[in-house]
């Protein structure tokens, strides 16, 4: 479901962004963004070009941010990227009737009409989007371990099938590049966050260094997803650690100055 796309006018030789197809429901356009095909420098750019940092908090120069995200919204077909305030909470912002430039505190979006996308930055935490069936709505989560934990997916999907007037059982949804579980060690109170709550996810944690566990965010989200009452074919992606691709991917736990990657999803007008 994953395919690479080149952003609008990109020096970059190869496509370094990832496109989302949506099996059965043409509407709904998804796209990952990576660390290249932007004008950034310095810590938020790459070894042969400037980098795409999306992110207005990390402080990289204003002018190039303003330029990446320009470039962004040219790749989305005209809808409007909608950027969030993001705390690691649980809280979903409806984006339908939302003024242009606001950015509310939340760490999940819902969009039920054409025109807007739902958009979230992350640098290791796991992005994960969401289409109800024939293009009614789409979502977008950021879910590091604390928002995962507290039920930031859950509150998407159950906003979305409320908005959409759809069942969780319908709803597709794509996991996007995070910190793998090579690389995101974790203490055992994050392991007791998850375990307690839901003792299925123990099999998302693999024994460390002493009180230290290795944490899977994929395997998290699909088991609480599942226990969400998704259908566990339903969901796709997975696999592409930021950690463990400096060229390709922005990551916090790998170098604290860093930029953000997008994620983004959005519908395609009726016609």
């Amino acid at each position: 479901m994953l395919a690479p796309i080149a952003p609008p006018d990109s020096p970059a030789p190869e496509a370094p962004w990832l496109s989302v197809a949506w099996p059965g429901n043409p509407r709904v356009r998804g796209l990952f963004t990576s660390r290249a095909g932007g004008v950034s420098v310095g810590p938020y750019g790459t070894d042969g070009s400037g980098g795409m940092n999306l992110g207005t908090h990390v402080d990289d120069a204003a002018d190039a941010v303003a330029v990446n995200r320009e470039r962004l919204r040219g790749a989305l077909a005209g809808a409007r990227p909608v950027f969030l305030q993001q705390v690691h909470g649980i809280a979903l912002a409806e984006l339908d009737a939302l003024d242009d430039g606001v950015e509310p505190v939340a760490d999940a979006a819902v969009a039920c009409r054409s025109g807007v996308a739902a958009t979230v930055l992350v640098a290791d935490c796991l992005p994960v989007l969401f289409a109800a069936p024939d293009g009614r709505g789409v979502a977008a989560a950021h879910a590091g371990w604390r928002g995962l934990a507290g039920g930031v997916l859950e509150a998407a999907l159950r906003g979305l099938c409320l908005r959409a007037g759809c069942r969780p059982g319908q709803v597709q949804a794509v996991l996007g590049p995070a910190i793998g579980p090579e690389a995101f060690e974790v203490g055992e109170e994050v392991r007791s966050a998850f375990v307690e709550s839901l003792p299925p996810t123990r099999a998302a944690f693999r024994p460390g260094a002493e009180g230290k566990w290795w944490a899977d965010l994929w395997q998290l989200a699909r088991l609480r997803l599942a226990e969400a009452g998704m259908d566990p074919g339903l969901i796709a992606g997975g696999g592409l650690c930021t950690f463990g691709n400096p060229q390709r991917f922005y990551s916090y736990r790998r170098q604290r100055v860093t930029g953000r990657q997008a994620a983004c999803v959005w519908l395609a007008p009726e016609g």
